[in-house]
């Protein structure tokens, strides 16, 4: 039974454009709460339509975490994330407000909430040279290396998955010991917290629906610009072009793909995502789903009611 002393938080999670940001702030104005991004591309500056973050004028005066943290060119981890992210639980709980921890990055959440193995610093010496080999070769050649060192890491990582391998292989180059191996030492859990967590469940066709919607406007809204801009000032193997979205976009602005390929291309993707973040939020049993097909204002009430009930518990 959970202790009356622990700070209670909310996570609102979900698949890319399920509705998370609108109800957040919605319920953050009742329950004087504060947002905490839990978002893997959100906290890159300059990163702003493609990532469809909210615009400060949009926010209705709530404080947002998370946001702007990092250089596009720049490696975040998901161990950047939970320290970041818990210094930012601290502030709210000093504040005497309520956290609204929210986004679609199911492995940043369990980074924060659940924690993780405390492996080794990145080696900016090591990554330089692989990357170096990641562009010359692709991934695959580094994928069979991990392979012959660490079979149980590679069995789990995709061998298209350069920056899952990069860390992977990394971890062994620096400390001696294989990512699977620190990833059997005890977690370093967040402790003193209780969470509701409340997911939004789309049909699929709606979410698809969004998705396609999503994709378009954020094409309208200037994506391209955004994204010629971040090509003009940060290198092209940084973080930002493998980016849903942004990698079509760039790809359209070197002449390899038309605009209508990219537009299409930018969906396909966001629905791949969306589905796998599906897959990884319905492992979790404590998500308490809500339909999110009805009207946004009476979605917004079922969800106040749990909050309700939660802090009154």
């Amino acid at each position: 039974m959970a202790s009356s002393k622990e700070i209670p938080g909310i996570i609102i999670a979900g698949p890319t454009a399920s509705g998370k940001s609108g109800m957040a702030i919605s319920l953050a104005r009742r329950f004087r709460g504060e947002i905490v991004s839990c978002d893997a591309l959100q906290v890159y500056r300059h990163m702003d339509i493609g990532t469809a973050k909210t615009p400060p004028d949009e926010r209705q005066g709530i404080r947002h975490h998370m946001l702007d943290v990092q250089d596009p060119d720049r490696d975040f981890s998901a161990g950047d994330y939970q320290r970041m992210a818990r210094n930012s639980l601290r502030e709210i709980e000093e504040r005497g407000n309520l956290p609204f921890v929210v986004g679609g990055t199911g492995f940043y959440l369990r980074a924060l909430i659940d924690g993780f193995f405390e492996g080794p610093s990145r080696s900016d010496k090591i990554r330089a040279r692989m990357r170096r080999i990641l562009q010359g070769k692709g991934p695959r050649i580094l994928h069979r290396s991990l392979r012959r060192i660490d079979p149980d890491s590679a069995a789990r990582i995709a061998e298209t998955d350069a920056e899952r391998i990069l860390r992977a292989y990394e971890v062994y180059l620096v400390s001696g010991k294989t990512m699977s191996w620190w990833q059997r030492q005890p977690r370093n859990a967040l402790r003193g917290y209780r969470w509701l967590k409340i997911g939004i469940h789309l049909p699929r066709e709606r979410l698809y629906q969004e998705i396609n919607e999503r994709a378009e406007r954020m094409f309208q809204a200037g994506l391209l610009e955004e994204t010629r801009r971040l090509l003009h000032e940060f290198p092209r193997e940084s973080p930002a072009f493998k980016a849903i979205g942004y990698r079509e976009a760039a790809e359209y602005l070197d002449g390899r793909i038309s605009l209508q390929q990219a537009v299409d291309e930018t969906k396909k993707q966001s629905r791949r995502y969306a589905k796998r973040q599906l897959t990884w939020f319905r492992s979790d049993p404590d998500i308490l789903w809500l339909d999110g097909g009805m009207p946004s204002g009476g979605l917004h009430e079922k969800a106040a009611k749990l909050v309700s009930e939660f802090l009154g518990s």
